[in-house]
């Protein structure tokens, strides 16, 4: 996968960056925290520019940020109720996820472009719940710019090395996606025991 990333952002520079960003926050595994410290060590080589990556970082979370926000509010609702259901999904879950987004969503949209894994998928539930786009966008926005030149910074600085700083990121991520997991697990099997227990009486 990295050799692939490192072809692809060689290749094709600044619209690299782009589509691979856009990919990456569409939900396909590609990691920012490959791609943007590479779009740093080649700005410091001086094969991009490093505010045209930084941009081109950001726009393209954004880009794919909005259609995973737009496929989940198209289809999101028929898809968990439909398919979904077989997996006990109910609409009581959706109405939750409702609510919780109502009284916090818009901070999650911009907190969660800081947490790897939550950052890729914050948008289908966000498009789900149909969070204000206008809000919606600005924040991802606002959230995407820092993480992407942070992390392209710090692939400037290390040049070739840069694989010292998106390595322990790829790590943690690990350790984020199982905490997310565990939460989803939890939420989803009180969802269904309340749910029984209603039918019950």
């Amino acid at each position: 996968m990295t050799s692939t990333l490192i072809s692809f952002v060689s290749d094709h520079g600044l619209l690299g960056v782009l589509v691979l960003m856009v990919a990456e926050s569409c939900g396909l595994p590609v990691p920012s925290e490959v791609v943007m410290p590479l779009a740093g060590a080649l700005a410091g080589a001086g094969h991009l520019s490093l505010a045209g990556a930084v941009v081109c970082g950001a726009v393209g979370n954004l880009i794919g940020s909005l259609i995973a926000y737009g496929l989940a509010a198209r289809f999101g609702t028929e898809l968990l109720l439909g398919p979904g259901s077989r997996l006990g999904i109910s609409r009581r879950h959706l109405e939750l996820a409702d609510r919780w987004f109502e009284r916090r969503g818009l901070v999650a949209v911009f907190v969660g472009r800081f947490v790897p894994v939550v950052r890729t998928y914050i948008s289908f539930p966000a498009g789900l719940a149909r969070v204000p786009l206008g809000r919606f966008c600005l924040l991802t926005f606002l959230g995407a710019l820092p993480w992407s030149a942070a992390l392209a910074v710090g692939g400037y600085v290390l040049g070739s090395n840069y694989a010292s700083l998106s390595s322990p990121i790829e790590k943690a991520s690990i350790g984020f996606a199982v905490i997310v997991l565990i939460v989803l697990a939890v939420w989803f099997l009180r969802g269904r025991r309340s749910g029984a227990q209603r039918e019950a009486t």
